[in-house]
Formats: structure tokens, C-alpha cells, sequence
């Protein structure tokens, strides 16, 4: 078992995917209609490094991307956040960087992602191994490294190099049915990452299809912490969370906003919820900050430059009400 206190240094090490999103715009537009579009740095673990670093915290990301000129955006992306980037292997051939169109609109949303060939998938054992684990407060890892090789086997090596180092590993499920050969295999892998982690956040369909079935994912969830896990955090969209300790449970609600797309909130509520353990908040307190985090973020456009600030997370708390009943 890893020491959290350790996150009070607030330098992640996150292991996943940079990519490109798209915007039909302006928003509301659908896509099948839209005439232009906005671009920005989408993956779900270059957004939680986004998240970290606009909350006052390092984030480094280790990962591929392809050696054109979408895997040069996201570098270039990278770059304006701040991501420390000495990690990120740009790799040729038919690899190419994941692409998502996301629609700014709540009703009848539509998101396409393309990931056949995904670069990011091309992380290999010697990747990690570059990495000077000790320097870092704690490993983030997204579900969809573990989704193919050699990606697959890296992830499970960085998890030993880490737990080595001293690191907490902290999971976040992140289940995309897309990138993975079937569903057994998928359970039968997350399970085996949750297992080995610290921190594991998920939404109550993630943690349902790790446990074989929706209504026993709460069971899950506390199966792990009874196991070895010091925090588990599962997600129940407007009906708040269940956040298992080894001391207890704590149910939060959620803060009300008029969301304008239904993505972006998982990104940014690890990371304000990660940023809220680094400063030292009560697990509570974390939790509710990744809330408010989640969202601001579903009622902007985007979801990188969606992220709030430190100073906009503070205002939005100071000035929102308190959160709903759990």
C-alpha cells in the first residue's frame, strides 16, 4: 500500500493518449450540417494532465503519438498546457493519432471516434522504462492503455516500476467498448489493474461491467478497498457518488449547471479531484472539487480549454450553491 500523502507533491505521471477533437461550430451545430469546425488537444489522458496543470499542479505524459501532422498538433498542444512531453514517442508507418468529432449539444449528442491504428497503442515496455519514477507523487493511468499491444503489457510494467518507486497508482476506468477485442477480455483486464491500485474512479456502468453485471458494480467498488485499494469513487451522474474508504462511506451529490454537451466531465473530474488530494483536502472535499470541476467543464465548449483555473474552480465554489442531496 502506497503512502497518499506522497500526493502533496502534485507532479503526476500519466500514462495514455493525446489526441485531436473537433467542433462543429458554431455550437448546437450538428455534425452531419456543420461548414467549419475548432480544433483542440482531446485524449482522455492529455485532458486530465490539462486539468492537473491549470489547477497549479506538474503533470508529464507517457505515450505515442503519430509522426505527422495531427501527432505534431498534439505536441504542439501539449507544449501550450505545460505537459511535459520527454515521455511522448512519436511513431511512423500506418499508426495514426486518435480523432474525435464531438458535438457541443445535449440532445440526440453525437460523438465519433476514430482509433483504428491507434498510435498510442505503440507504447512499448522500453517507453516506460525511460521514466525516472521517483520524482513523480503518483502514476494516472486510463483504462484505454490496457485496451491492446504492446501498449497493454507497458502499462502493467510502469505499474511495477512505480510500485517499486513508492508511487500510488491511481486508475481511472475509462471503459471504451470500441478499442477492445470483447468484452471478457476487458473485464478480465481492468480487474486485474484495479486490483493493483491505490485510487480507482468510475462511473457505476464501468465498475457494473468490471464486476459482470450493473447492479452489482457498488459491490465492486467496495470489493476493492476490502482488497487493498485506499480510495474507490463511484460515479452516479446526477445522482452524486459513493466514495469507499477503508474507514467508511461518503455519498456526495452533484453541482447543478446547464450543461452544454455531455463529455469532458470524467477528465476533469480526476483532475480536480487528484489536484484536491495534492492540497491536502479531505477526501470529501476532493471528491466535491472534481464536481464542480465536471461541471464547468460540461457547460463550455471543448474540453481541454474547458478546464477551469484554479481561480475559476474557486469562484464557482464560492459562488454556486452547495452541492445537490446525495
Amino acid at each position: 500500500m502506497a503512502d497518499l500523502s506522497r500526493l502533496t507533491g502534485n507532479r503526476f505521471l500519466i500514462i495514455g493518449r493525446a489526441g485531436m477533437d473537433f467542433y462543429p461550430d458554431p455550437p448546437g451545430t450538428k455534425t452531419e450540417h456543420a461548414t467549419r469546425f475548432i480544433s483542440c488537444l482531446g485524449g482522455s489522458s492529455a485532458n486530465i494532465g490539462v486539468a492537473i496543470t491549470k489547477l497549479g499542479g506538474s503533470a508529464d505524459l507517457v505515450t505515442c503519438v503519430s509522426d505527422d501532422a495531427i501527432g505534431r498538433f498534439a505536441l504542439n498542444e501539449l507544449d501550450r498546457y505545460g505537459i511535459g512531453r520527454a515521455h511522448v514517442r512519436s511513431v511512423g508507418g500506418e499508426a495514426r493519432n486518435s480523432l474525435a468529432v464531438v458535438e457541443t449539444r445535449i440532445e440526440d449528442h453525437q460523438s465519433v471516434i476514430y482509433r483504428n491504428g491507434a498510435a498510442d497503442f505503440e507504447m512499448t515496455q522500453d517507453d516506460v522504462e525511460g521514466v525516472d519514477y521517483a520524482a513523480y507523487s503518483a502514476l494516472i493511468t486510463t483504462g484505454t492503455v490496457f485496451a491492446a499491444e504492446p501498449s497493454r503489457s507497458a502499462a502493467f510494467h510502469a505499474f511495477d516500476l512505480a510500485r517499486k518507486a513508492g508511487l500510488p497508482l491511481i486508475f481511472d476506468i475509462d471503459y471504451r467498448p470500441y478499442s477492445w477485442p470483447s468484452p471478457q477480455v476487458a473485464a478480465e483486464v481492468y480487474s486485474r489493474a484495479g486490483a493493483l491500485c491505490d485510487v480507482i474512479v468510475g462511473n457505476d456502468v464501468e465498475f457494473g461491467f468490471m464486476a459482470g453485471g450493473y447492479d452489482r458494480g457498488l459491490d465492486k467498488a467496495r470489493a476493492l478497498v476490502a482488497e487493498g485499494a485506499q480510495i474507490a469513487v463511484y460515479k452516479m451522474g446526477e445522482k452524486g457518488a459513493v466514495t469507499i474508504t477503508p474507514q467508511g462511506e461518503i455519498t456526495t451529490g452533484i453541482y447543478r449547471t446547464e450543461a452544454l454537451k455531455p463529455t469532458g466531465a470524467g477528465d476533469s473530474f480526476m483532475g480536480g479531484f487528484v489536484s484536491g488530494l495534492a492540497g491536502g483536502l479531505p477526501v470529501r472535499d476532493a471528491v466535491l472539487q472534481g464536481s464542480a470541476a465536471a461541471a464547468m467543464v460540461v457547460a463550455r465548449v471543448g474540453c481541454a480549454p474547458a478546464m477551469p483555473t484554479r481561480e475559476e474552480l474557486s469562484a464557482f465554489l464560492r459562488d454556486h450553491a452547495g452541492p445537490s442531496a446525495a
